[in-house]
């Protein structure tokens, strides 16, 4: 998309993102629906099992675009590597390093937007059905506001607009957990979803477009691949399991807090890496 995109390039990858929201409204919608609509022993037997089925029609979507999509100008005209890989490991895993860093707000605020259900429900005894509202909010959210924010970064630049919003999640974090813990109810949970689904908006729409500056083209595939991954599983998919295990040795509410604002601060290292040393605005 990038590649491709004659102009406004953050935008165009915006689109991405804002797909992402699509499927967090998708799966906080089957949730609402499952819950509502099925006993629980028609909900554990095989209601679960619903959303995932769902979920594999995407992939002769999938297959169908990849079969078909011819490679981009900057690619053909650009020298191909023999080891992307190598080269990404030997020459650029600085920008490996920097950019997984970066990825870290984006991927931490999806995890905890799709944690706080299970959250509200264990902690809150909010129930099931009415925690799963605040995804299909945060879901629309990101849907509408992501190509916003991405015409926005191609303004004044994707790294400064992602740093805003780093510096957003570093602040308002605490206040919004203590905010929910103390005021355990389906408006304030809502409310607290949606401005976490703020602050990924402005942090993830910009992110696609920052990643594929980091990388030249010949190994652009490689290094959007590895850092994306990397900075999902190290910062954000062992999110559950972090913050299952600060809530039991610690006992408050408000600890899931403390590890989205750990992440916000490696993000902000990385942006600052790259702004620097880079040059990326």
């Amino acid at each position: 998309m990038i590649e491709s995109a004659p102009h406004k390039k953050a935008f165009y990858a915006s689109w991405q993102v804002a797909a992402q929201g699509v499927s967090m409204l998708l799966a906080s919608g089957f949730g609402y629906v499952l819950t509502t609509q099925l006993s629980q022993e028609a909900l554990e037997s095989w209601g679960w099992r619903v959303p995932f089925f769902v979920g594999l029609l995407i992939g002769p979507v999938g297959l169908y675009i990849r079969a078909r999509l011819e490679e981009t100008e900057e690619f053909i005209s650009t020298t191909k590597s023999k080891s992307p890989l190598g080269e990404l490991f030997s020459q650029h895993y600085g920008r490996l390093l920097a950019g997984s860093a970066a990825v870290g707000v984006a991927t931490i605020s999806v995890y905890m937007i799709l944690y706080m259900p299970t959250f509200a429900v264990k902690n809150l005894n909010i129930p099931a059905d009415a925690a799963f509202l605040g995804g299909v909010v945060a879901g629309v959210i990101t849907l509408v506001t992501v190509p916003m924010i991405g015409h926005l970064a191609d303004r004044v630049g994707p790294a400064k607009v992602m740093t805003w919003a780093a510096v957003g999640a570093l602040v308002l974090a605490w206040p919004l957990f203590k905010l929910m813990t103390s005021n355990p109810s389906i408006p304030v949970m809502v409310l607290v979803i949606a401005l976490l689904g703020v602050i990924m908006s402005f942090y993830f729409g910009p992110l696609p477009a920052l990643i594929s500056a980091l990388f030249p083209a010949a190994i652009r595939g490689s290094g959007i691949s590895v850092t994306y991954n990397v900075g999902v599983t190290l910062l954000g998919g062992i999110a559950p399991l972090v913050l299952t295990w600060l809530l039991s040795i610690t006992g408050s509410l408000e600890t899931p807090s403390l590890y989205y604002m750990a992440i916000a601060v490696i993000s902000l290292v990385g942006l600052a890496f790259i702004r620097l040393r880079y040059k990326l605005r």
